[in-house]
């Protein structure tokens, strides 16, 4: 098989699975539904295209850079002045994932030039967040586990200092193979996006780590030559006074 790997990156990204109602709550990662919904509108598929060309892929995801959970009191006003139910909604905020696509060859890679020069706008589990750029993607001819394992870390700067050590662990969440013992269950695969009718079928999936080489080399002290002006730090006792030749 062949892996896709598309890494999403935005100031904030929300991958319901179960949000109901004035709740609108979301997964610690990216769900299935919401990456082949991503891959879809790239495809310019309309929301009552048929879904069965997704129904034999694998889907995993590694959390590169968790993000923290923030939520909106969200308020709406129709135009001709009337209220809609006030409602609570959560989403990730600075995340970065790296969602894995088991597929064959000629998908994998029709779905990464798609996402390259998309049909529609894409955006990370609802309309109002986009990614943070051009989607990034790879292809790898190896399956999801192992590809997962391949790619670099894809975690900003700023949380690769919060993150020392020549090694780091990474949680990765993936359909479960048949004879794996999962570890939860979620009904994030798609069967329509048609919203007269909207429909998901529930998957297995299964909690493991990955473990990559830190990118960053660790910090070491420098010894930086002594100035001829201001000489070495150990030239002077700060203790000590200066003698006239010293002045």
């Amino acid at each position: 098989m062949t892996t896709l790997l598309i890494e999403l990156a935005g100031p904030q990204q929300s991958w319901g699975s179960a949000s109901r109602f004035a709740r609108r709550s979301t997964e610690i990662a990216p769900t299935k539904s919401g990456v082949i919904g991503l891959i879809a509108a790239a495809l310019g598929l309309e929301r009552t295209a048929d879904l069965s060309r997704f129904s034999d892929i694998r889907f995993g995801v590694r959390i590169d850079q968790p993000g923290v959970v923030e939520r909106d009191f969200h308020t709406a006003r129709s135009r001709d002045g009337q209220s809609f139910p006030l409602s609570n909604r959560y989403y990730l905020a600075d995340a970065v994932f790296v969602a894995a696509i088991d597929t064959d060859p000629a998908s994998a890679e029709e779905f990464a030039v798609a996402l390259r020069a998309p049909q529609y706008p894409l955006f990370l589990g609802r309309r109002a967040f986009p990614p943070a750029g051009p989607l990034r993607t790879s292809i790898f001819d190896d399956a999801l586990e192992r590809a997962l394992e391949s790619e670099p870390w894809r975690a900003r700067e700023h949380h690769r200092k919060r993150t020392p050590g020549p090694v780091v662990t990474l949680e990765v969440l993936r359909d479960a193979a048949p004879d794996e013992t999962p570890h939860l269950s979620l009904r994030d695969v798609p069967v329509s996006f048609d919203p007269r009718r909207r429909l998901h079928a529930s998957r297995d999936v299964v909690q493991t780590t990955v473990s990559l080489p830190h990118p960053d080399p660790a910090p070491t002290r420098s010894s930086h030559p002594a100035s001829p002006l201001l000489g070495s730090a150990t030239d002077h006792d700060p203790g000590v006074l200066l003698t006239d030749e010293e002045v």
